[in-house]
């Protein structure tokens, strides 16, 4: 259904009282690491069963199980690349779990020698052609991330229980997202992408230094299921009613929502350099104390 886009140039401007300029909403927008030559991989299994029609029941029976090895090997594909691009956006993460893109190379390496064996039986063959199919996917798609980054002297434990947030969190933004399309409202949704941009400001801050989890928490936590909420009841009635108060209140709250969460990033990041601040003043006074005369510091 086509969508009227306002904003600051457009001829009606923005109805929406006291709007003050935010920064873009894509500011942390990324391409989809799913594009067209991992969707190209779902295809080989379609003709693999159709050419084995008359193959008579094992040819077509071995057929089956190649083109299953090949869409398997497409879906893990798809999942290792979205693991992989979270895994790169990210300063700390750990390695993905499972390494997709690798089962994804074996499972279609495993397929195509299944559906060279159906050509010509026997063991040579088929395990050449899926060996260098297994090796060119690689090539074309790479392998995982075998290691985690940035985790170096940070406690296992905390930053498990920083996951379980973050993955609630984001849990609510998608809802937040999902429901706003109730409402048929693009200037709406835009304002709403400016404040999940803000959240997960937060979110990576949290991230970052696990530390700062216990004065978020609050915020990734209770905030954001409260935001959840208003927002499906908002859309709920929006939807129904069209009404412009509860349009307005609604964006009250996500201007109210967005300077919070910013100013406690804000407050987050200041600790985070008082912190140094306070390593850097007690090395300094140690050095002192053995006799190393440190340079005054140009920037105090």
């Amino acid at each position: 259904m086509a969508q009227r886009f306002g904003g600051k140039f457009s001829p009606q401007g923005d109805d929406l009282p006291g709007e003050t300029p935010q920064r873009g909403v894509y500011e942390r927008a990324q391409v989809d690491p799913v594009g067209a030559r991992a969707n190209v991989m779902f295809i080989p299994a379609i003709p693999m069963v159709f050419m084995a029609l008359n193959d008579g029941a094992i040819g077509l029976t071995i057929a089956l199980v190649s083109a299953a090895c090949l869409t398997l090997g497409a879906w893990l594909l798809r999942g290792g690349l979205q693991a992989e691009a979270a895994y790169n956006s990210r300063k700390v993460a750990r390695r993905p779990a499972i390494p997709r893109k690798l089962f994804s190379s074996a499972a279609t390496g495993l397929g195509i020698a299944l559906a060279a064996y159906r050509v010509e039986p026997g063991l040579v063959a088929p395990v050449l052609y899926g060996a260098v199919t297994a090796g060119l996917h690689i090539a074309a798609f790479g392998i995982d991330p075998l290691k985690s980054k940035g985790l170096e002297g940070v406690d296992t434990f905390q930053q498990d229980r920083v996951a379980r947030v973050v993955d609630n969190a984001e849990a609510y933004l998608k809802d937040m997202s999902d429901a706003m399309l109730r409402a048929s409202d693009r200037k709406m949704e835009l304002r709403l992408e400016k404040f999940q941009t803000t959240a997960r400001d937060l979110i990576r801050t949290v991230e970052e230094d696990p530390r700062d989890l216990t004065a978020a928490r609050k915020y990734l936590g209770v905030y954001l299921m409260g935001a959840r909420d208003a927002t499906s009841k908002f859309a709920d009635i929006y939807s129904r009613t069209r009404d412009a108060k509860a349009r307005a209140d609604y964006a009250a709250l996500l201007d109210d929502l967005d300077q919070n969460f910013a100013a406690r990033t804000r407050k987050l990041l200041v600790e985070d350099r008082s912190d140094l601040n306070i390593e850097i003043d007690v090395l300094r006074d140690r050095l002192q104390r053995e006799g190393v005369r440190l340079a005054p510091d140009k920037n105090t």
